[in-house]
């Protein structure tokens, strides 16, 4: 079957050859909803057109953007040039890809949907393996069946519609989340990669690799004392677990959202990456529950406090303990649909080391499966990554353990420095534009693919 053959739905065809160039040039928000009214002294402007939700299929083409789409390559070098010394050359927690990169692949970022029927987690699924095209409507349309986890019956929303701040920022709360809408919001688990990252910065040759200090207890050593004894660490590189930061993996989320934005433009969708209701108040922080409930319900950790706090995060009094609460997972039904890696969900974090090791070398991990290495290299060459390429010397992962032990039994919780899951704090809408307002207001408001969408989407002149 030809590629022509496979497509079959003209707004699939029409998407696939817009030139990617046209949709980066031409790329513009369009934040007014089809069936939206705007008040604007005197460019005010009062629609008479109905609601009109995106379809199944233009959803499954944004949930699509946001999932697998393949196995990507691990071509790195096996050695060090300089000596040929054995190098790591296994630094991915994943082999499957998506349509933005992410560091060492961790895929951290998980994808909530909002529309008129309700509120979704997005599971992430494995490669398809059915042989369709990346365009097939029924495939698309299945994917997204067996992505889609309902949490609410509803669109997700401040309760008694008080979309004052700090739910909503300013202006976005008149037409942001609007019914007719569909939301696409981005939540990121750092943990994983946090712990896989500290790895990978151990596996440097010796003598370059640093001794983690802690920058919110004086720049004492952090649970490393007997690595800089042994020589394992060098005392003269000092690196601040604050200037670890996220690890780079909320890069994951920009790098999504703006594949999406693309993408409904492209389709011709109004399309708009804006502040999203506060995150601390939409995943459900301890400080907001009085005033607007449990929200999406995400399962939140609240670190005891100590006297020492005072000093490390400026917290003077154990009822304010409170402000540093973090998320920590979310579940359906007693199903974990998100687990950071760390307790509660594990008894301790030398556990929590432990299954991330095990994920990537154990008898289950991904670099004991020889046959998923086959579909990613030719011939013979897959075995042979496995054979020759390193993985983590227990060294590495025992000075990983002791880190991230004082990270969690210093501060009581982990990571400290950052959160374990982190909410950029904004989300992608996409809707049918409310096409009068454009005409009217602005030259050239509206790309030929806007002006197209009803008749090649919905056979609509």
């Amino acid at each position: 079957m030809t590629a022509e053959q496979v497509r079959s739905h003209p707004g699939l065809d029409s998407l696939a050859d817009r030139p990617l160039v046209t949709a980066l040039w031409h790329r513009r928000t369009h934040r007014v909803s089809r069936g939206s009214s705007v008040e604007a002294g005197s460019m005010s402007y009062t629609s008479t057109e109905p609601r009109a939700p995106l379809t199944e299929l233009e959803e499954a083409v944004l949930v699509a953007v946001t999932g697998c789409t393949g196995l990507t390559m691990p071509d790195r070098p096996f050695n060090d040039p300089r000596n040929h010394q054995p190098i790591m050359a296994k630094p991915n927690l994943n082999m499957a890809g998506r349509t933005a990169g992410s560091p060492d692949n961790a895929q951290g970022t998980h994808f909530l949907l909002i529309n008129d029927t309700g509120t979704y987690y997005l599971r992430k699924l494995p490669p398809d393996d059915s042989g369709a095209s990346a365009l097939d409507p029924d495939a698309l349309l299945r994917r997204a069946a067996q992505a889609k986890v309902k949490l609410l019956d509803r669109r997700i929303d401040v309760p008694d519609g008080n979309r004052d701040f700090p739910a909503y920022l300013d202006s976005n709360r008149f037409l942001s989340n609007l019914s007719g809408t569909t939301i696409l919001f981005p939540v990121v688990d750092l943990s994983r990669q946090y712990i896989n990252a500290i790895m990978y910065l151990l596996t440097q040759p010796t003598g370059a690799r640093p001794t983690i200090v802690d920058d919110r207890n004086f720049y004492r050593l952090a649970g490393v004392r007997k690595w800089v004894k042994n020589g394992f660490l060098n005392k003269d590189i000092k690196l601040p677990l604050g200037n670890l930061g996220a690890m780079r993996t909320q890069i994951e989320a920009d790098l999504l959202l703006q594949n999406l934005m693309l993408t409904a433009d492209s389709m011709g969708l109004g399309a708009w990456i804006h502040a999203s209701i506060s995150p601390a108040v939409l995943l459900g922080d301890p400080k907001f529950k009085a005033r607007y409930g449990s929200m999406l319900g995400f399962d939140w950790v609240v670190p005891r406090w100590k006297p020492a706090d005072i000093w490390r995060w400026g917290i003077p009094l154990p009822i304010a303990a409170k402000v540093r609460a973090h998320p920590v997972g979310l579940r359906r039904l007693g199903e974990p649909l998100i687990k950071a890696m760390c307790p509660p969900n594990y008894p301790t974090m030398s556990e929590a080391v432990d299954v991330v090791v095990a994920d990537k070398f154990g008898p289950r991990g991904i670099y004991s499966d020889e046959a998923l290495f086959q579909r990613i290299y030719n011939g013979e060459f897959g075995t042979r990554y496995l054979k020759e390429a390193s993985n983590y010397a227990a060294d590495v992962i025992a000075c990983t353990r002791d880190v991230c032990n004082y990270i969690y039994e210093t501060h009581g919780r982990f990571p400290a420095h950052t959160e374990a899951i982190h909410v950029p704090g904004a989300w992608m809408q996409a809707h049918h534009v409310e096409e009068g307002y454009y005409h009217k207001y602005f030259r050239g408001g509206l790309t030929e693919a806007h002006l197209a969408h009803d008749k090649t989407w919905h056979g609509a002149r």
